[in-house]
This record gives C-alpha cells, structure tokens and sequence, in this order.
C-alpha cells in the first residue's frame, strides 16, 4: 500500500512537471506568434505603400506630354 503511494506521488509529481513544461511552451509560442503577426502586419504595410508607389510611377509614365 505505501509503494503504490508513493508512486502515485511520484507519478503526480512528473505531470506537474510536464504541466509546466508544457505551459511555458504555450507562452513562448504565444510570444511567437504575436512577433509572426507584427512583422506580417508591416509587411502589409509595406505592401501597399510599394503598390501605391508603382501605381502612381505607371501612371505618369503612360501619360502622354502636353504637346499631345
């Protein structure tokens, strides 16, 4: 009786452990992910403002000059 007690203290133990281990885990992934979501955020950012720059260099190069 005091064996199987002592390895069900033992077994609950090693969960704890995991547990944390697992949760430390879930929080640097979190941190990850919120980093991954910041640069794709600038990256969008970045996106349009090269698209609108192109947008407006296309359109005065297809203008045609005023002597037309």
């Amino acid at each position: 009786m005091n064996d199987e007690i002592v390895e069900l203290q033992m077994k609950v133990s090693f969960q704890d452990s995991l547990l944390e281990d697992l949760n430390q885990v879930i929080i640097d992934q979190q941190k990850q992910i919120s980093r991954i979501e910041l640069m794709l955020e600038t990256m969008k950012i970045q996106m349009n403002s090269m698209q609108t720059n192109s947008q407006q260099e296309s359109g005065s190069q297809h203008e045609l000059p005023p002597h037309y």
